[in-house]
């Protein structure tokens, strides 16, 4: 941002900026763009080169509001004036823009538009450093930032849809300068990052990343009172605006900078405290579970229950909705909201040891009682693993006597694995999240959390697809989340999913997600699986709940199914059939009426989703 832009488009060829306001120069001349439709067409096909644009998306980026009944035809006027600028690609003279049946296509070469340009350059800058290239890594990425002019498409962000395209865009850009001030800082020259990242903080106040490298490059520059007083406003403004600490490592640097003199790199990866380092489970903004939510403030907030268990199948967004509240009651809990994962990344039980020595660091409590070291058993080992253990219980008791603190144990499999941690006296809080009901602790305050309703669930969907998108099919849309079952984590995989494959109609995804057969496997976006959350869920059930499941989940295809019905697919008595659906219940495999009704009367259910994947597993 600090130099002339790099221009690399080949003699005679329009070259095309949106990392600025929207331009296209031809051999250094800048060219008309015609009226303001036409400019949000172009930089709407731009913003996705080489990749179908729905007609949809082009609709909703000029008439966010009210499409006129010639809306298509006017976009073929924009399309074509947009040909007419571009000229043919290539040298076998092909179209610049095609239609076909996902929308319209822009073909386009990397020194043809700076967006391509900046992205291969800044992949060459990871890669660089990847192989400890660091000062090939800051020449490419500092070339990569040279084309950046500015906001993207700022003269166009009046449209809704050219400004999601935007925010994306200046998202990369600044996770791009982000790399190269850190490359420079640990090539020992924190000087040349300086200024452009304290532009850039106070245009992004909240983003912790860029403080922290604006620390770091004046901490390393000699000026350790400015490098502070970084710290000491981001501390203030986030308390302000947000009712949080900084994150425990943006604090982690903050000390060593005390401490350390010039040490100081860049913060360390962030432990998993409630606050802007700890991302809930799902990665999509939060959405829907007012009364829920309502329920968790006003309980937690008047302090009239120490202990509250949110329970739901995999998937059903229990941590989002934790993490949630415990952003809301920052007020409430003055010494602090800290997160704990119960389970290993494999989905087995931590021991004891293992989260009170977490817990202890996160709190300040006893950090030297017990090591790292002394964590294998489940009780922590023999002899003088016991002891460090228990002194750790101990300390921990002592810990949440004396303060009024909120604690998140996210994930917990079952009543054994928390018993030790909870607080026998004092105004400390714990919220836990649990895919059973944990009915073997009391007394607690317990939230069930069910389905999606249909409105919710399709909120959820417009935030990753877009609203025009939504609204073009809203019966496709709602078949959609339906097939979801309502868990938030598969309306979610979908939305991401349909996000990236922008051709796909929503009818047609709906068709596939219909199908039992397939349903799961259309549940996967990059690394995301439904499938694999599932199969977590799964493996918590007991070997006889897995066979029962799998004969119950036939009978809930068609909404449901009764105590009579179990007892006849289970091929047992009456009194068994109880035991196993509420063994089932406890499980949080089958759900069952909210209110009082006879064992006989009630209608319970199993999660679409988990039924295909229990008859699958049973082969049912």
């Amino acid at each position: 941002m600090t130099r002339p832009p790099v221009r690399t488009a080949p003699s005679g060829a329009v070259y095309f900026s949106l990392l600025g306001p929207l331009t296209a120069r031809l051999d250094g001349h800048e060219l008309p763009l015609g009226p303001r439709k036409q400019r949000l067409v172009l930089a709407t096909l731009l913003s996705r080169p080489n990749t179908p644009v729905p007609v949809e998306v082009l609709t909703d980026a000029v008439w966010p509001d009210d499409p006129p009944r010639t809306a298509r035809k006017n976009l073929q006027v924009y399309v074509s004036a947009a040909r007419t600028l571009l000229g043919p690609a290539g040298h076998e003279g092909r179209d610049r823009v095609v239609h076909g049946c996902g929308g319209y296509l822009l073909r386009i070469a990397e020194g043809e538009l700076d967006t391509l340009r900046f992205g291969s350059l800044a992949r060459a800058g990871r890669a660089a450093a990847g192989r400890g290239d660091l000062a090939g890594a800051a020449r490419l990425l500092r070339e990569a930032l040279d084309l950046w002019e500015g906001p993207p498409l700022n003269d166009l962000r009046d449209s809704a849809g050219v400004a999601e395209e935007a925010g994306r865009l200046e998202a990369r850009c600044l996770t791009v300068y982000e790399d190269w001030a850190e490359t420079e800082i640990e090539l020992g020259r924190p000087a040349v990052a300086v200024d452009g990242l304290r532009d850039l903080v106070e245009r992004h106040p909240l983003r912790e990343r860029l403080r922290a490298a604006w620390m770091n490059s004046l901490h390393q520059s000699g000026r350790q009172a400015e490098a502070l007083a970084v710290y000491d406003d981001y501390r203030q403004l986030m308390a302000r605006e947000l009712g949080l600490e900084p994150s425990p490592a943006m604090a982690a640097l903050y000390r060593s900078m005390l401490g350390r003199g010039r040490e100081a790199r860049r913060p360390a990866p962030a432990r998993e405290a409630v606050g802007p380092a700890a991302p809930p489970a799902c990665t999509a903004a939060f959405t829907g579970r007012p009364g829920e939510l309502r329920d968790l403030l006003e309980v937690l907030g008047c302090g009239e229950e120490r202990v509250v268990v949110v329970s739901g199948p995999a998937g059903a967004g229990k941590s989002a909705l934790a993490l949630r509240a415990a952003h809301l009651l920052a007020d409430r809990f003055p010494d602090g909201r800290v997160r704990v994962r119960v389970r290993r990344e494999d989905g087995t039980a931590r021991n004891r040891a293992e989260l009170l020595a977490e817990l202890g660091r996160l709190c300040g409590v006893a950090g030297n009682a017990a090591s790292p070291g002394n964590t294998a058993s489940p009780e922590g080992g023999a002899g003088g693993d016991r002891a460090a253990t228990a002194a750790l219980a101990d300390a921990w008791q002592e810990w949440q006597a004396r303060h009024r603190a909120l604690v998140v144990l996210d994930d917990v499999p079952d009543e054994a694995s928390v018993r030790g941690l909870l607080s026998r006296s004092g105004k400390c809080s714990v919220l836990i999240t649990a895919r059973g009901q944990l009915a073997g602790l009391a007394p607690v305050h317990r939230v069930a959390l069910p389905a999606l309703a249909d409105g919710e669930a399709l909120e959820l969907l417009g935030k990753l697809i877009g609203a025009g998108r939504l609204r073009a099919d809203p019966g496709a849309a709602l078949r959609i989340v339906r097939a979801c079952g309502g868990l938030p984590l598969a309306v979610e995989v979908s939305g991401m999913r349909l996000a990236v494959l922008r051709h796909l109609p929503l009818a047609e995804y709906a068709d596939r997600l219909d199908d039992p057969s397939a349903a799961l496997d259309e549940l996967v976006a990059g690394d995301m699986s439904v499938r694999h959350r599932i199969a977590s869920g799964w493996q918590d059930l007991a070997d006889g709940d897995r066979w029962v499941l799998g004969r119950l989940a036939g009978l809930a295809e068609d909404g449901g199914f009764t105590l009579d019905r179990a007892t006849e697919a289970l091929g047992c008595g009456e009194r068994a059939a109880i035991r196993a659906v509420e063994s089932l219940i406890d499980a949080g495999a089958v759900t069952s009426p909210a209110g009082e009704v006879t064992a006989h009367a009630a209608l319970y259910e199993v999660p679409r989703l988990l039924g295909l994947y229990a008859q699958e597993r049973e082969g049912v």
